[in-house]
């Protein structure tokens, strides 16, 4: 395929798909991985993660033939437009890539660049691992009992966008419909009101539960967690669940138990081997994230459930600057961390790049480079472990040297060097 303002490397062969449903790939050992660095800090921890990635693949014998594409900022410039199809193109065509956080501009366009990235590729599922490092200063006393993975379904839910601005015309027909069409009475209160919908489809929840699934049984994780609010909103997120709990049934024979069967027929005590599938309603869910963290391992969320969940799960181990990310497709993989693009701080080679670099991790474990996925995540650990870290962690430590953006990626680089 030809692009007009992407480069394609001659150096490397692009990664193909062997079953996309399993996520098979075919992946050479020289991959091209398109790489968007991003809005506002994207410039700083975009080449960070680039260097540690580069040297992780090079300690394994591998290397990456990185090839640039732009949305946001970067896009308006060559293109004139926030989200060029070459973008959105390149990244269907090589099935894997990486990119920073992008600042949706106010006022018009997309409602959010980084959701309508997700939904042009249908890479319908937020995965969000969130795990301790040690010596990263955490507003909790026992963060390492915190090792939890998020897929948050990407697609639905309220960020769908189906909105009607309050005291437009729009607002009131639907308004009208809904009262007298539907039969609802006093279904708002009088004068303007702002209107939105919440889709939430079986197809869209049960590729998601699968996802989740098959990641506990491949990671030899113990729960998978429905995290919804069907108590209220019944025929929604109470048939989230009720769908989730299907594909746990009907689709994993022994190798998957329900939390009702398990004490039912086994009095709590699960077979060997085998995932539990339960449920907790959202706003529990937060309380018990705290209360009772080493609990949960796997959650499966609707999409606002786990945008709340996992910023909070983010927060009990350090914050969101060391939270990687990403989104999962069928046979298709863009990772990006948690964190947004902080413009004030774009340009001074000062911010945190943990976050994108350990997005780049679960991008090369979706790879198949587990060994290189593991790499780097221990030379992050060294790293912050010697007290080499950047600003936001210097300052709430004691002997540590404050290092820039660049500088971490080096000192990272480094122990990926001396580890391999």
């Amino acid at each position: 395929m030809s692009y007009d303002q992407i480069t394609v490397p001659a150096d490397g062969e692009p990664v193909r798909v062997r079953d996309a449903e399993a996520d098979e790939l075919i992946v050479p050992e020289t991959p091209i991985v398109p790489i968007l660095y991003g809005d506002g800090i994207g410039a700083d921890v975009g080449p960070a993660a680039r260097e540690v990635l580069t040297a992780a693949a090079n300690a394994t014998g591998r290397d990456v033939a990185w090839m640039r594409i732009y949305a946001g900022e970067s896009a308006r410039e060559r293109y004139g437009e926030n989200l060029p199809a070459d973008t959105v193109e390149a990244i269907e065509e090589f099935r894997v890539a990486i990119k920073g956080p992008l600042t949706t501009p106010v006022g018009t366009g997309y409602r959010s660049l980084n959701v309508a990235l997700r939904q042009r590729l249908d890479a319908y599922a937020n995965v969000r691992p969130t795990y301790y490092i040690e010596g990263v200063p955490s507003p909790v006393v026992a963060p390492e009992r915190m090792d939890m993975i998020t897929f948050r379904e990407n697609t639905e839910d309220v960020y769908a966008g189906i909105e009607f601005e309050a005291g437009t015309d729009e607002a009131e027909r639907v308004r009208e419909f809904i009262e007298t069409e539907m039969g609802v009475e006093d279904a708002t209160h009088d004068g303007p009101v702002g209107l939105a919908f919440k889709p939430i489809s079986e197809f869209a929840t049960k590729r998601l539960v699968r996802k989740a699934i098959e990641y506990a049984l491949e990671h030899d994780r113990e729960t998978v967690t429905l995290v919804h609010k069907g108590n209220i909103m019944k025929f929604t997120e109470g048939a989230f669940r009720d769908w989730g709990y299907e594909v746990a049934r009907e689709e994993y024979g022994e190798a998957v138990i329900t939390e009702d069967t398990l004490w039912e027929e086994r009095d709590g005590d699960p077979p060997e081997d085998a995932v539990v599938v339960n449920d907790r309603i959202a706003d529990n869910m937060l309380q018990q994230l705290l209360t009772r963290t080493e609990a949960y391992d796997v959650l499966a969320t609707p999409n606002l459930n786990g945008d709340y969940l996992s910023d909070a799960a983010g927060g009990q181990i350090g914050g969101l600057g060391i939270a990687p990310g990403a989104n999962f497709g069928d046979g298709l993989c863009l990772a990006e961390p948690v964190h947004g693009s902080a413009p004030k701080y774009a340009g001074q080679d000062k911010v945190n790049p943990t976050a994108i670099i350990l997005s780049g991790a679960l991008l090369f474990e979706y790879m198949g480079w587990t060994d290189a996925a593991e790499l780097i995540e221990s030379a992050v650990g060294a790293a912050i472990a010697k007290g080499r870290v950047t600003y936001d962690l210097h300052r709430q430590l004691e002997d540590a040297e404050k290092l820039s953006t660049s500088e971490f990626a080096a000192a990272v680089a480094e122990h990926v060097r001396r580890l391999a």
